[in-house]
């Protein structure tokens, strides 16, 4: 493996320097935007391919699976391809399988251009943060890693945002069609700048069972996370089939690849404390900042009467400080303690929930905006000094591993924040309405007094009785959803523990090697 560590490519000069990183910074924003843009346009996808929402929700968790599949398997791939073949043939793979998703006649044919799509895409971020690395000097990794932040951190907004005006004002295969022109002017400016980088490539043997064990349990992980709301969690003998599944596949995946001298997966990175604390923080974060993502659109949308477009206005703005602030972070990250920035980030992340957990069905623009800006700013301050000490102190040949496995568990702990909120929503929206209906009934003067003031306004007795329904749904659901962000908001509290778990490290010098050198 130290033979990788042989090659020195000086980092790069000038436009061949901006030209690289927007490159590479593009590949990371077309594969995140992706899997966040079509979250909106789900209903838009279904009623065009006569499927049912239920249906139409496969077209996010086909891509997840295949994704979660491929992502750890990153470091592995580069041993054998090399990095920059691989990170072209993912662009170039991703361009046709987004091609094949818009022109898709039926639900099976997209759910199967989606696998392909998800399956090619997972080693392109975490090949991009380390050729990224790798063009930078390693004084200025910390800059490198902001840049390549501030885009996984805008592309989860801009998604719905892109998503949400597509689908209104076109027809839901262009949310596909865009990245063609951006992959290709990727591929192309990729290649005419790397393809003298090559990293070495080493013939090792597949590790054939661990390979199978990671789609078998990683497989079963996802499907259970996206289908257990839909089929009622542990009521349903599939989802408890699926779970049995996942936790003897990662249990037996464990085992196996701790004997293996050519693991498809490096799970000794674990060993390292910073690795491991980091990881740990920087994913369950994620999977509440995902699930906040996911419910605050469908509350805006579902229960408020919010357009698709609007509501991705209402979350847009908290782009607007992530990219101020990022590369701010960046420049200073090198003098600061990164656990300090790491903890502001929780800090301010629990405010914002805080906040949130304030809201009722009257909430205006002015108040949903206010936590999203200052969710922007969090944001910052979030992903730089976490991924900084998740790659501190790795040799240069571990990075593309490193990186690919705190990707997945980070990808991973998304999803599972997404169904479990989801899920979690659905159940208190249920308590709630069935409280809130304890006091509906002739016995309540209030109920009376508004089933009279909708008979005289002309409208009939079951219609009356299906406004105050209504009326009671929306105030469950929103209670529901307060109860999840206040949740939410000491969680992000609890985690500032793990922060404090790693080592000090002087981030001016924490991924020295700089990716590939």
């Amino acid at each position: 493996m130290s033979q990788q560590a042989h090659i020195h490519h000086p980092p790069l000069q000038g436009g061949e320097l901006a030209m690289g990183t927007l490159a590479l910074s593009l590949a990371v924003f077309m594969n995140v935007l992706d899997s966040s843009i079509a979250n909106v346009s789900i209903p838009a996808i279904s009623g065009n391919l006569g499927v049912s929402p239920q249906q139409g929700t496969w077209v996010i968790t086909s891509f997840a699976v295949a994704n979660a599949i491929s992502v750890p398997l990153t470091g592995w791939l580069t041993m054998q391809f090399g990095q920059v073949r691989l990170f072209m043939t993912s662009v170039l793979l991703f361009v046709l399988s987004s091609w094949l998703c818009g022109m898709a006649p039926n639900i099976e044919t997209l759910i199967v251009a989606r696998i392909i799509q998800g399956a090619v895409a997972g080693p392109m971020i975490p090949l991009s943060q380390s050729l990224l690395l790798a063009s930078y000097p390693p004084a200025k990794s910390s800059m490198a890693l902001a840049l390549w932040g501030m885009t996984t951190l805008v592309a989860p907004i801009v998604g719905p945002l892109l998503g949400g005006w597509i689908s209104d004002n076109y027809s839901w295969p262009w949310i596909f069609y865009i990245n063609v022109p951006v992959g290709l002017f990727t591929a192309w400016a990729t290649w005419s700048i790397y393809h003298k980088r090559e990293s070495v490539v080493r013939k090792i043997p597949v590790d054939k069972i661990g390979l199978a064990l990671l789609v078998i349990w990683v497989g079963a992980l996802q499907l259970m996370l996206d289908k257990g709301k839909e089929l009622d969690w542990f009521n349903s003998g599939e989802i408890v089939l699926l779970t049995v599944i996942a936790v003897v596949g990662l249990v037996y995946f464990i085992i196996w690849e701790n004997g293996q001298d050519h693991p498809v997966v490096d799970l000794s990175l674990f060993k390292g404390r910073n690795f491991a604390s980091g990881v740990l923080a920087i994913s369950v974060a994620y999977g509440l900042f995902f699930g906040s993502l996911v419910i605050m659109p469908l509350w805006l949308q579902t229960q408020l009467g919010y357009t698709a477009t609007e509501a991705g206005k209402v979350m847009a703005p908290v782009g607007i400080f992530a990219i101020l602030l990022s590369p701010v972070i960046g420049k200073l990250l090198p003098k600061l303690d990164a656990r300090w920035v790491a903890t502001t980030a929780f800090l301010g992340f629990a405010l914002v929930f805080f906040l949130r957990a304030r809201f009722n069905t009257e909430v205006d623009t002015y108040n949903l905006m206010v936590p999203t800006l200052i969710q922007g700013a969090a944001m910052s301050m979030f992903f730089i000094p976490l991924t900084s000490i998740i790659l501190s102190g790795q040799r240069p040949e571990k990075i593309p591993a490193a990186s690919g496995l705190s990707n997945f568990v980070r990808i991973m702990c998304g999803g599972m924040g997404a169904s479990i909120m989801t899920t979690l929503w659905d159940n208190r929206s249920t308590l709630h309405h069935a409280r809130l209906t304890e006091s509906t009934g002739y016995a309540s003067s209030q109920f009376v007094l508004q089933a009279d003031n909708l008979h005289r306004a002309g409208i009939g007795e079951q219609a009356a009785y299906g406004m105050i329904d209504r009326t009671v749904s929306v105030q469950a659901s929103t209670m529901a959803a307060t109860d999840i962000f206040w949740m939410a908001a000491w969680m992000f509290l609890g985690l500032i523990f793990f922060v404090w778990m790693t080592r000090p490290k002087r981030s001016g010098a924490p991924v020295d090697a700089g990716g590939a050198h």
